[in-house]
């Protein structure tokens, strides 16, 4: 099964953060919420999304003012702005400030989901190759790039696993959500521990770290 989608939902009316939370959650996205601009930054420059969906009037930082800091720290995750400015010079200066769209409340939810659905579509075709520290990981021809060029392929497996880690760099994971999401046809949870070893042996030890009676971690390549 698919990984869901991950969106950064930013928005500091209490009553709409929490319809679109449900309405983002049931329609199947993971969704984590940030109500003012510094906890939109700081989710935006710890953990991996697919899509935001970010207002612009927020608390402590402006939403531009958010999404501008995210791109010049690298960080190309579509946005959909979706704001009570919504008058034509608006929106261009949404778009200009890096936004893929622009969605003026009051809005259709339908109209909503549609431009999400569209976001993470650009997302997923445009972004074939994962960044990971000390290289690169293209998730087409499953091969990793090291700092100096040397092109290292991986198995289909390998790859999976490299690529479930690398999407979520800050995350933990356990051996046994890795079990599920990367070998859901086996049954031991050793397989997860025999392919973070074919892991370590292509890409040197550090590149996926254990954390001792959690599980593990993406690393820096050697």
């Amino acid at each position: 099964m698919p990984e869901p989608a991950r969106i950064l939902l930013v928005e500091d009316d209490g009553r709409l953060a929490e319809l679109l939370q449900q309405l983002l959650t049931d329609e199947g996205y993971d969704t984590v919420l940030a109500r003012d601009g510094q906890r939109a930054l700081h989710e935006g420059l710890t953990q991996q999304f697919d899509a935001m969906v970010l207002d612009r009037g927020l608390p402590v930082m402006e939403g531009l003012d958010v999404l501008n800091r995210l791109r010049n720290r690298g960080v190309v995750t579509p946005a959909l702005i979706l704001s009570a400015l919504g008058n034509p010079a608006d929106r261009v200066e949404g778009l200009d400030r890096g936004a893929e769209d622009y969605l003026a409340k009051p809005f259709d939810i339908d109209e909503l989901l549609a431009r999400i659905r569209a976001l993470l579509r650009r997302h997923r075709s445009d972004v074939p190759v994962i960044a990971v520290p000390g290289g690169s990981l293209d998730v087409t021809s499953r091969t990793v790039t090291t700092r100096h060029g040397d092109p290292i392929p991986l198995s289909e497996r390998e790859s999976d696993l490299l690529e479930r880690l690398a999407r979520r760099p800050s995350q933990v994971f356990e051996r046994g959500d890795l079990l599920v999401s990367v070998f859901p046809d086996a049954d031991d949870p050793g397989v997860v521990d025999t392919y973070v070893h074919y892991l370590r042996k292509k890409l040197g030890r550090g590149s996926v770290r254990t954390i001792r009676g959690i599980g593990y971690q993406l690393g820096p390549l050697s």
